[in-house]
């Protein structure tokens, strides 16, 4: 029945990306400049989960790389690699150039110094979740270094800028802003018929069986090619010749799941911190929560901080806010997402 799992896993990079020519274009030509020698400007990528920020901004750095030599390229997922010295690390492990460095010992400072003084192909680094970032100075030393070309991946311009300085500020407002939208349905469902007809043998899934992912996918990518992986490893595993309506209704739900572990799994130990207390005593407002986190914790974050931390749990579908500003309430979210054919 499986034809190419690769096809089948949300972090593929397709030959060709389905309804964002605009934005692929856009950001191409922002990038354009690295392949002549010269330096490009930085561009900030936005929109919300599972719009496909990242296939595309990988999609854009392989296709240069094939066509010139001289280019290579990085990726850092921020949330993972939240702090100054292991985004660094990652960047220069990548290039090669971790040679003689100490996780425990070596200055920050060194490893900016080794990016300043790297004499190699020019680079695109591509930096995801960046507003994850624990220390967004970082970003005022590697927008100065004109070797590499920096793309920022964020779901929103306004929480990156609201935790940099106003020197970086300025710099990032001026650079080149990449913004995608939720998918449509019917984009969606052109997504999945591309997936599964590279991925599966023919008629293993119905058109309108499609459709119902894409639906209750609700504009997120990713939801909708698990959705369709889940259900295929199924009626693979149960020698099936067919993806049954009761295959697609568990795998939403599993689909679901996965991608939630996953956030939670994201979670740096502070937000991890957060999500506890609204856990045990949600529904919760935003100075309790912030009262309860910072008997919690050594060295607290801002309150400041804690509302980007909510608001990044809010789009991850791990929190849900209800109220106004001033009496907003906060919970953990436990309800399924709709399945599809139901």
């Amino acid at each position: 029945m499986i034809r190419d799992a690769r096809v089948l896993r949300a972090g593929f990079i397709p030959k060709e990306i389905e309804h964002r020519d605009a934005e692929v274009n856009h950001l191409s030509s922002v990038l354009e400049p690295i392949t002549n020698g010269e330096p490009a400007d930085t561009a900030i990528v936005t929109g919300p989960s599972g719009a496909g920020k990242t296939c595309i901004s990988k999609f854009i750095t392989e296709r240069l790389r094939e066509e010139v030599l001289d280019v290579e390229s990085t990726y850092v997922n921020c949330w993972r690699n939240y702090t100054r010295f292991r985004t660094l690390y990652q960047i220069l492990d990548d290039l090669g150039q971790t040679i003689d460095i100490h996780r425990q010992s070596t200055p920050h400072d060194e490893l900016v110094g080794r990016l300043q003084q790297h004499d190699g192909p020019r680079a695109v680094i591509i930096l995801d979740e960046v507003d994850q970032l624990e220390d967004p100075g970082i970003l005022y030393d590697l927008h100065s270094l004109e070797q590499f070309a920096l793309v920022c991946i964020a779901n929103k311009e306004e929480e990156l800028f609201s935790r940099v300085d106003d020197r970086l500020v300025s710099r990032l407002r001026s650079s080149e802003h990449v913004r995608m939208d939720k998918y449509h349905d019917e984009q969606l469902y052109d997504i999945l018929h591309a997936r599964a007809k590279w991925g599966l043998d023919e008629n293993v899934i119905t058109d309108n069986q499609l459709y119902h992912i894409a639906d209750a996918a609700a504009g997120d990518a990713r939801l909708a090619i698990g959705i369709l992986r889940i259900a295929a490893s199924t009626a693979d595993r149960e020698d099936q010749a067919t993806i049954t309506d009761e295959m697609l209704r568990d795998a939403a739900d599993d689909a679901r799941a996965e991608i939630r572990q996953t956030s939670l799994d994201s979670l740096t130990p502070h937000q991890q911190a957060v999500y506890d207390v609204i856990r045990e005593y949600g529904p919760v407002g935003p100075s309790k929560i912030h009262e309860r986190y910072s008997d919690a914790v050594d060295d607290p974050r801002t309150k400041r901080t804690i509302r980007t931390y909510l608001s990044k749990m809010i789009q991850y579908n791990l929190l849900v806010a209800q109220g106004t500003s001033r009496d907003r309430q906060y919970s953990v979210v436990t309800e399924s997402i709709r399945s599809p054919t139901s």
